[in-house]
């Protein structure tokens, strides 16, 4: 009796797949992917839609967020503020990113009306924002806040901060007007990044100093890939922690600010190799 040949042709290189989510090694079937991998892949790229389109529940993360508040009353000293950009629904914040980087008129007099700002300026604003994956938020804001909170009352330092402001459909500029009405030195948005097709929870920090009209990337700082796959939540935070210790020191963000916090020390008594 002849045997019978696998239908999936195996690649060798799939072993690989052990030390990453790239999509490799995938085999064969005929001329085609075998069939699990196309369903995979057809998942995959339905969960990096679910995360574009899917509303983050508002609701259930501000309920979080107060409680957050209350165990921390000494740090956070108001209650969490709920905005909205000028981009008023999902197609116009897809179709229109300019509207998602400006809060609306009301968000506008809501953070007025609410007495926040003042002439002397707070340390530090944190803001979320749903970005391009509800996923990111709902699954990684609270926890790393929490991460960063801790790392921040045990810091040499001391940290004033304003209240945590969430916006809806708002986009990584956002931070840039609500630090500025709020008069923050520094604003950090934590937001949903855009989902690959292996990551549609991928968390997003980027770090202003001085928030204000008119900035570009290039003033900002950007820690990527939170998540439980990806860069863990506390090491996010020892991240950011450097990242704002060193923007209060040096007045800075973006360009001249350089993420250095991995970087071993060598002694200063090994001297020049090249000399000996």
């Amino acid at each position: 009796m002849t045997e019978r040949k696998p239908v999936v042709t195996e690649n060798p290189w799939r072993r690989l797949s052990a030390w990453t989510d790239a999509r490799i090694g995938l085999g064969r079937a005929g001329i085609s992917l075998p069939t699990r991998e196309m369903l995979a892949f057809q998942l995959a790229h339905a969960q990096a839609r679910d995360a574009v389109h899917l509303p983050l529940d508002t609701d259930q993360l501000m309920a979080d967020l107060e409680e957050l508040t209350r165990s921390r009353k000494t740090l956070l000293g108001h209650d969490p503020v709920h905005l909205q950009s000028q981009a008023c629904d999902r197609i116009t914040y897809l179709q229109r990113p300019d509207l998602g980087r400006r809060l609306s008129p009301q968000s506008c007099e809501e953070l007025d009306r609410r007495g926040h700002t003042g002439a002397s300026p707070v340390d530090l604003a944190l803001v979320i924002a749903d970005g391009l994956s509800s996923y990111g938020v709902q699954q990684n804001a609270i926890a790393f806040l929490e991460a960063l909170l801790r790392d921040i009352e045990a810091d040499d330092q001391s940290w004033e901060l304003a209240p945590l402001v969430v916006v809806s459909q708002g986009r990584v500029a956002i931070g840039d007007d609500v630090g500025h009405r709020l008069n923050a030195r520094c604003v950090v948005v934590l937001i949903g990044e855009r989902p690959g097709l292996s990551s549609p929870d991928s968390l997003g920090l980027y770090l202003t100093w001085q928030p204000g009209p008119g900035l570009t990337d290039a003033s900002r700082n950007c820690i990527s890939n939170i998540r439980p796959a990806g860069l863990s939540w506390g090491e996010a935070s020892k991240r950011l922690m450097y990242l704002l210790r060193e923007a209060r020191r040096q007045k800075v963000s973006g360009v001249p600010l350089k993420d250095r916090s991995e970087e071993t020390v060598i002694e200063q008594g090994i001297g020049n190799f090249l000399l000996r």
